[in-house]
């Protein structure tokens, strides 16, 4: 697909799917700069309105609000920055959905660890930028011939 053609839709969907390819992003809360942390996006391919985070209780996250994400995908051929709100996922429903043996390993308590904090980031806006730039464009690149066109049209701005 010649990237300039690329609707939006198009954009969000090759995130999505880069996303949960690998589902590692910086998060940060607004209101604490300096706390920005490697997380484990928790996915849900029917939900895409949220995201869902494990985090402690005693933890800087446990405080929740507004929060912005950065997120590269693998071979850097896609980043998105996108923000939202954190609050507190209490359905029991989704804990047993989204838990693994990896989020036991942080939590031996299990899922009733009294430290355990399950958060839900309720999308909101994003820009996602598209660096794919193929066979032809990155061979254009590596002989330093000019690419703005095949990067025409690789960003967005949405709402999640």
């Amino acid at each position: 697909m010649d990237h300039a053609t690329e609707s939006t839709e198009d954009l969000k969907e090759k995130f999505w799917k880069h996303l949960a390819a690998s589902p590692f992003v910086m998060l940060e809360l607004d209101s604490d700069r300096d706390g920005a942390a490697p997380m484990t996006a928790q996915l849900d391919k029917d939900a895409r309105h949220a995201i869902w985070f494990f985090t402690s209780r005693s933890g800087g996250y446990a405080r929740m609000g507004p929060a912005t994400a950065n997120f590269s995908a693998k071979g850097h051929d896609m980043f998105a920055r996108f923000d939202g709100n954190l609050v507190e996922e209490t359905s029991r429903e989704r804990l047993d959905k989204q838990w693994s043996q990896m989020i036991e390993a942080w939590f031996p308590g299990g899922k009733d660890d009294p430290d355990l904090l399950m958060m839900r980031m309720e999308l909101g806006n994003a820009k996602i930028w598209d660096s794919e730039l193929g066979l032809i464009g990155t061979a254009k690149m590596f002989l330093g011939m000019d690419v703005r066109k095949e990067t025409a049209g690789n960003v967005v701005e949405t709402a999640l």
